[in-house]
């Protein structure tokens, strides 16, 4: 299983506008190997909040297809010289090879 984290920082009170843009209905959803998608929201802390987004994917190849797709490009091409929203401090990512999954003992 292959993991792509993408961490967003954003002005206190801006979150739920991250966690929206990532939760609504998408075409992500379509791809062969996608499993799933996670959206977190931290606490604020000193005017801002923090927005975690965990895409699990069934191989790196998978997520690469994705990331060369047709659809994928579009949404990038559709925000291409637009700034970036004025509440977004900062972001940044990571890609991760799974190595090891506990589960509960039940």
């Amino acid at each position: 299983m292959f993991v792509t984290l993408r961490k967003m920082v954003v002005t206190e009170g801006n979150a739920d506008k991250v966690v929206e843009r990532f939760s609504s209905p998408g075409v992500i959803e379509e791809q062969e190997g996608f499993v799933d998608l996670t959206v977190m929201k931290q606490k604020a802390k000193r005017g801002e909040e923090e927005v975690v987004v965990m895409m699990r994917w069934e191989s790196e190849e998978h997520w690469k297809q994705w990331e060369k797709s047709d659809a994928h490009l579009a949404g990038h091409k559709a925000n291409r010289g637009k700034p970036k929203p004025e509440y977004l401090i900062s972001t940044e990512g990571g890609r991760y090879e799974v190595e090891a999954v506990k589960k509960a003992a039940n």
